[in-house]
């Protein structure tokens, strides 16, 4: 069975580590297989909230984003109909 950390903590108190907490569940007799860290491994990932957008002046299709992540603006060319000013995207 697998079991969220974020969503035990939602019923039982306690303040261990996934680590420290497989190994008490296992000396009371419910055995800890592994422990899978979800988005462990990730570097340099970045939001970009769209500030503005405009159509692109030589293409009917296209459209002109400027995005903002946080330490900078960009801006990009984009081709996503569904793409609109205030959305964020990874």
């Amino acid at each position: 069975m697998r079991i969220s950390l974020k969503w035990l903590k939602e019923y039982v108190d306690f303040d261990y580590s996934a680590e420290e907490l497989a190994e008490k569940l296992t000396m009371v007799g419910l055995e800890v297989s592994n422990i899978e860290k979800i988005g462990g491994g990730w570097n340099n990932i970045l939001v970009g909230n769209v500030t503005k957008l405009v159509q692109h002046p030589n293409a009917d299709r296209l459209k002109l984003a400027t995005i903002d992540i946080g330490k900078e603006s960009l801006t990009v060319v984009c081709g996503a109909p569904n793409i609109e000013e205030g959305q964020r995207y990874l």
